[in-house]
């Protein structure tokens, strides 16, 4: 069984963010399978042409990267720019190379590369698989991004187009089937594979001396974001919190990643004249476990809009596997994973006073933050195991092909 992945924001463990995708494929030719990705040579962290080759096999995985303009970061139109210029490219490349594959998978956001997923399985008379990681163009409307009624309206054509396309859809997050459903399509035409992480990636024994040494922060109290740094994500939260907490020299915050707003972000440290907060840039996901390490505690922000309380972030179940409590400023799903698995401190989103009390809470209080971190990695090992889904995923593909 040959696979052909169509996804403009493709991962691999030596970059920043998620690499679900990469670690679905790796799985996949383990088990004597074949996997291809079609993707940009553009970061969609940094906004930014990668120096990678332009066809690689790595893990048994082939990539094939599309030249495209550094475009992501720079305004609205050049972010549609770039889409749709990807969306082009990858049709060309997806006809020329799934000549051999048997089934063809899109990723929305965003819904342009599935769109041309969709077409190249169209004239290749090949399954379609669709899995929706995020809910477009909803989000984008709630973020008040998309504001044009008439592109409102096509945006919603292209959905429901690819929601009739596809010959099966997959989705990341348990709310997004109910969402699914309410849009008319079939409960059976659609799986849950949810965001997960591999524990044997992470270990909450690790030393983290020497990194918290080369960033020097001996001796604090550490409390780390590590993601996306975009508007969505809510930074600005985390820095009111440092503000607040600015008076005590034992705590320190450190924000990981990049995105588009990070420029905006350090502008507003140095305003704000806060030296308890480092920005150390993108930690590559084979660095990731080391990272954590060091951290007491670790938060995940998003913006308090109705759409956010659906997802299920990479980054927490991250931090749970790494064995540290999080607190969480979002709301939904993703709260009541953290709150069965009792690893951690909900507050409310957009909330730094609240965020700054739950770190102080837990900065005083040892013994409660290794029960939460213990707690965490002993649920998300069980319920949320990225082996275990992996292989879901082989037998959907394997699924598709039979039907």
């Amino acid at each position: 069984m040959h696979c052909l992945l169509i996804h403009q924001m493709f991962a691999l463990p030596s970059e920043g963010g998620g690499t679900r995708h990469f670690e679905f494929a790796r799985y996949c030719v383990e088990q004597g399978e074949q996997f291809t990705a079609i993707t940009s040579d553009v970061s969609y962290l940094h906004g930014n042409r990668t120096s990678k080759p332009r066809e690689e096999l790595i893990g048994g995985v082939r990539i094939y990267r599309v030249a495209m303009p550094a475009a992501l970061h720079k305004n609205f139109f050049w972010r549609m720019v770039a889409y749709l210029g990807f969306m082009q490219k990858s049709f060309v490349a997806g006809w020329k190379q799934g000549t051999h594959a048997d089934v063809i998978m899109g990723t929305s956001p965003s819904l342009f590369q599935a769109f041309a997923a969709s077409m190249v399985a169209l004239f290749r008379r090949k399954p379609f698989l669709l899995e929706i990681r995020d809910l477009w163009p909803d989000f984008a409307i709630d973020m008040g991004v998309l504001k044009s009624r008439v592109a409102i309206f096509l945006s919603r054509r292209l959905e429901n187009h690819l929601y009739r396309r596809a010959r099966h859809i997959v989705v990341n997050s348990p709310a997004y089937v109910e969402y699914l459903v309410n849009k008319g399509v079939a409960r059976e035409k659609i799986s849950l594979i949810s965001n997960g992480v591999d524990p044997d990636m992470f270990s909450p024994s690790l030393d983290s001396a020497t990194y918290r040494k080369r960033h020097h922060l001996e001796g604090k109290f550490i409390a780390v974001y590590a993601g996306a740094i975009g508007p969505a994500n809510d930074i600005r939260t985390i820095v009111d919190a440092a503000k607040i907490l600015s008076n005590d020299p034992e705590i320190h915050f450190v924000i990981a990643g990049d995105g588009k707003a990070r420029g905006e972000i350090e502008q507003l440290i140095e305003q704000l004249k806060l030296t308890n907060i480092s920005m150390p840039g993108v930690i590559p996901k084979s660095e990731i476990a080391e990272f954590l390490a060091m951290a007491d505690v670790c938060l995940a922000t998003l913006m308090d809009i109705r759409m956010f309380k659906m997802t299920f972030p990479n980054k927490v179940f991250d931090y749970m596997a790494a064995g540290r409590p999080t607190i969480l400023g979002i709301d939904g799903v993703i709260r009541e994973v953290l709150e069965k698995s009792e690893g951690g401190i909900f507050v409310q989103p957009g909330d730094p006073q609240s965020l700054a009390q739950a770190v102080k809470r837990l900065q005083q209080d040892p013994p409660l933050r290794h029960r939460m971190g213990q707690q965490a990695r002993e649920y998300v090992v069980k319920h949320f195991n990225r082996k275990d889904q992996a292989e879901q995923f082989r037998c959907l593909l394997e699924n598709l092909l039979d039907s």
